[in-house]
């Protein structure tokens, strides 16, 4: 064992679907120049679960083509495709439909129905619709969604395994834009609540741990890094560090100064 790798101790492991993890940071695999920057990328995050837009990458549909998995083996990191792209309930259960075919009948699926082209904010009427059939057909939906804590209670109450709520639009980094949301969300949930999309630098990811979250999923702010293997790392300790603020509780905050050191014995 490296002893200078952040890891998050055996009893604060996270929980998704019945199986255990010990990262909190999950790591999308598009945008990078190439796989093998994809591959050094996610390798330095230290991620356990990755993210393929199926409907994007290539995991065994193009028979021939570079396959990410040749890269990110499914016997090492826990695949999570995703619906990424689409626009409607229809096609994104048609997508996870597929998956779980290339996938030899995998069920765990990232849920996204979008909305609008130009921001990326879901369509949650459409997410509703297509989370609802998915849980029916036996997936294990983790869902994005918007920071409305309505929706995310009424995704949670369909079965849903994680909910997913928005920092910030996608791929904008404008980091988590309202913390009072997430806030009501985290504090109202019995799944995990991991942040997706936002975030723009490791600050951004210890903000949303220390609101609670379980987790933060991320790829834009890796990928578009100028360096994306030095910020995969950055960010693997501040989702650490992050986490380990909000389990040690921070100092409460106040108007005016309070001395470092007891005053009381002091010489006058």
């Amino acid at each position: 064992m490296n002893l200078a790798e952040p890891i998050q101790p055996a009893e604060d492991s996270l929980r998704i679907a019945g199986r255990t993890y010990r990262s909190r940071l999950l790591v999308g695999t598009g945008k990078y120049k190439d796989l093998e920057q994809t591959r050094q990328a996610i390798e330095a995050s230290g991620a356990e679960i990755v993210t393929v837009a199926i409907r994007r990458t290539n995991i065994g549909q193009k028979p021939g083509e570079p396959n990410l998995l040749d890269v990110l083996p499914p016997d090492r990191y826990t695949i999570l495709p995703n619906t990424a792209g689409c626009y409607t309930a229809e096609d994104a259960v048609r997508t996870c439909r597929l998956a779980r075919e290339l996938l030899d009948g995998h069920r765990l699926v990232k849920l996204e129905v979008l909305g609008d082209a130009r921001t990326l904010f879901p369509d949650v009427a459409a997410t509703v619709v297509a989370a609802e059939q998915l849980v029916k057909e036996g997936f294990e939906v983790m869902v994005y969604t918007s920071d409305d804590p309505i929706a995310a209670k009424r995704l949670e109450q369909i079965g849903c395994v994680a909910v997913m709520p928005l920092a910030a639009p996608i791929g904008s980094g404008l980091g988590v834009q309202n913390r009072y949301n997430l806030l009501a969300i985290v504090e109202n949930a019995q799944v995990p609540i991991l942040v997706d999309a936002g975030v723009g630098t490791a600050s951004d990811a210890a903000i949303a741990m220390e609101l609670g979250c379980d987790g933060v999923l991320m790829n834009t702010a890796i990928a578009e890094a100028r360096d994306p293997v030095l910020m995969a790392s950055a960010m693997k300790h501040a989702v650490v560090a992050g986490r380990e603020a909000f389990r040690a509780g921070r100092m409460p905050r106040r108007r005016y100064a309070s001395a470092s050191s007891p005053l009381d014995g002091t010489i006058a």
